[in-house]
């Protein structure tokens, strides 16, 4: 009994650290206001005590993960604790949902439960293309009438940790298949976390059909140019398939992604079996070509013109441009992150060469969504979008250069080569008090199973501090690359208030003029309102407006018609956008306002510390 007390209090000495970090966010969340954010998003507005649980939590993981002796599930335990702290924090502080895009879905989704079906582009025009791909749309739909809640916007703060989570299986199933080493494994994982910094967790279809490429790749990796494999391949290829097909009808790019990895494994000798690629490229045109065609119909022009303008295709474009000291700042941290995590991943394919052979796919996997920039800007986006799938095999090479070289998974040497300070016990469990023969063989199994493949590092030196020290910054840096623009996407209950009574009172074809879309509800209601955002039109015409805003706006209201009316909004997010983005400085935008203001055409019809909308008024 005393024995093995001091046993268990040894395996559970990870919890000291995990729970101490746990209580630190708990702490700082509650002594964190986001009432008035600045430039630098939620990351000045944070507790300190926020980032003395990273530091903490961090910490514990590394020193737990590279330990044999504790249990598989504490990596495991550290890594939801990461995803708490880091994906639930905005969740827990702002009290409405964050993005403006995930409002936009939101709006989706009830068009979808009010008409009770699909609608063309004659009917919705531009919004006719969430028609075309609805298959993320028609499941929330669902899932807003089984939970029985008003809308989505209930729960879809709470997407990123959820999409984030449903992330870890396939993800666990993919590094597995190359090592059984879980230090490997779990570091990373850690660092996909940390590397996935682009935001696309959020309530969106790209952060279920990330989940479901993964899922695909575990499938193809795991199951397909594999010995004995082809003796089930058909259930495999039926599996493969629905994850497919969940795919093509929720997103437009990610089956692409998907075709151009598929086709990189398929040009290996060990995966060269190409009924995965075969399957995946015939479920995708049938839906380009029937459901979808309409859309690309009209954008097929468009897409041809950007094919192999690889420079514009990468720049982030007019009003994408981070200006001042917070926006630029918080830029340059997410782009270090993400160079980081690309250079130690080099690093690991260079100093792992028994690794770098084994794990070739996942080489592949890195590199196969490098040519996508040579086909669409995707809105300005493809270079997050090529970040975001290549960091699967990225992160996997990355932790194989922060590991020391004697905890890479490699054919392990004969003991005659082995130092003598490093030979491994042989040690035999022998039997407990009343155990059996076969409990005891059992155990003797389990435990050697559970016996690190590779002898213990050696004491830690001054170079071994680097790699906790690198884990430590890109830990930290997550939090100004992910949250660092929350000025721009955190909307007050003031802001969401304001926009509803728009809506509320707006009759059918009325117009809604704004500055930009980021705003809640900016989609509100869109398949009966008209909206315009003039800092989407020519430069020409934004200068106009700023030159004489009352005259200029009031011309370009003057085309509805009674009983339809046109308002002008300005909220606090069309103008954190605005400034953050390089579009119009507050002075700009104050001098619109005022002339409105100021104006005999115009009505103000409400007012709050989070906007304020304007009428314009029937013409005498």
């Amino acid at each position: 009994m005393s024995t093995a007390r001091p046993g268990r209090v040894a395996a559970a000495r990870p919890v000291v650290p995990l729970l101490t970090a746990l209580a630190l966010w708990g702490w700082a969340i509650r002594h964190t206001d986001v009432s008035a954010l600045d430039d630098y998003g939620l990351v000045s507005a944070l507790h300190p005590t926020f980032w003395a649980g990273l530091a903490v939590l961090t910490a514990g993981f590394w020193f737990t993960v590279r330990d044999p002796r504790r249990r598989a599930g504490w990596p495991a335990a550290f890594v939801l604790g990461l995803l708490v702290m880091e994906r639930a924090t905005q969740a827990v502080l702002y009290p409405t949902p964050l993005y403006a895009w995930a409002w936009k879905h939101d709006a989706v989704i009830d068009h979808l439960l009010t008409s009770g079906g699909l609608q063309s582009a004659d009917r919705l025009g531009d919004m006719a293309v969430y028609d075309q791909w609805p298959g993320f749309f028609a499941a929330q739909a669902a899932l807003v009438r089984l939970l029985g809640v008003d809308n989505a916007a209930m729960y879809m703060a709470w997407w990123p940790l959820v999409s984030s989570v449903l992330l870890l299986l396939p993800l666990l199933l993919i590094y597995r298949t190359f090592t059984r080493d879980r230090r490997l494994i779990w570091t990373a994982v850690w660092l996909f976390c940390l590397g996935n910094w682009v935001g696309q967790d959020y309530f969106s279809p790209q952060s279920v059909a990330f989940a479901l490429h993964l899922g695909v790749l575990a499938v193809v990796l795991r199951r397909y140019g594999r010995p004995g494999a082809r003796q089930r391949q058909a259930v495999w290829t039926v599996l493969l398939s629905v994850l497919v097909i969940a795919i093509v009808v929720s997103h437009q790019l990610t089956p692409g992604m998907l075709v151009v990895t598929l086709l990189a494994l398929a040009l290996t000798r060990r995966h060269r079996d190409w009924v995965p690629l075969v399957t995946t490229v015939v479920i995708f045109l049938a839906w380009c070509l029937t459901a979808a065609l309409p859309f690309l119909s009209a954008a097929m022009p468009d897409m041809i013109r950007s094919v192999g303008d690889i420079g514009a295709n990468v720049e982030t474009g007019y009003g994408s441009t981070p200006t001042g000291t917070g926006a630029v700042a918080t830029s340059w941290a997410a782009r270090l992150l993400s160079a980081s995590v690309l250079l130690l991943a080099l690093a690991g394919v260079l100093r792992a060469r028994e690794l770098r052979r084994r794990a070739l796919p996942l080489l592949l996997v890195a590199a196969a969504p490098l040519p996508m920039f040579v086909a669409s800007s995707y809105g300005s986006e493809m270079i997050f979008r090529v970040l975001m799938f290549m960091l699967p095999g990225a992160a996997f090479f990355a932790a194989a250069a922060l590991l020391p070289t004697s905890q890479l998974p490699v054919s392990q040497p004969p003991a005659s080569q082995w130092p003598a300070s490093h030979l491994p016990e042989a040690r035999t469990p022998s039997a407990a008090p009343g155990e059996t023969h076969r409990e005891t063989s059992a155990r003797r199994r389990l435990t050697s199973r559970s016996l690190p493949s590779l002898p213990s590092p050696p004491p830690l030196r001054y170079a071994a501090w680097l790699s906790p020290l690198v884990l430590l910054a890109a830990t930290l840096a997550f939090v100004p690359s992910y949250s660092g623009k929350d000025r721009v996407n955190y909307f007050p209950p003031g802001e969401v208030a304001l926009v509803r009574q728009l809506f509320d009172q707006a009759p059918d074809d009325s117009l809604v003029v704004a500055a930009n879309r980021n705003y809640p509800l900016a989609y509100e209601q869109y398949w009966r309102v008209d909206h315009y955002w003039f800092l989407e039109d020519t430069r020409t015409h934004v200068d106009d407006i700023v030159r004489d805003p009352a005259a200029v706006l009031a011309r370009d209201m003057a085309g509805v018609e009674a009983p339809a009316r046109a308002y002008f909004l300005l909220t606090q997010g069309q103008v954190a956008n605005s400034e953050m983005n390089g579009q119009l400085n507050s002075a700009q935008l104050r001098r619109v306002r005022e002339s409105v203001e100021g104006s005999p055409r115009f009505e103000r019809v409400a007012r709050n510390s989070a906007g304020v909308l304007y009428v314009l008024k029937p013409a005498s």
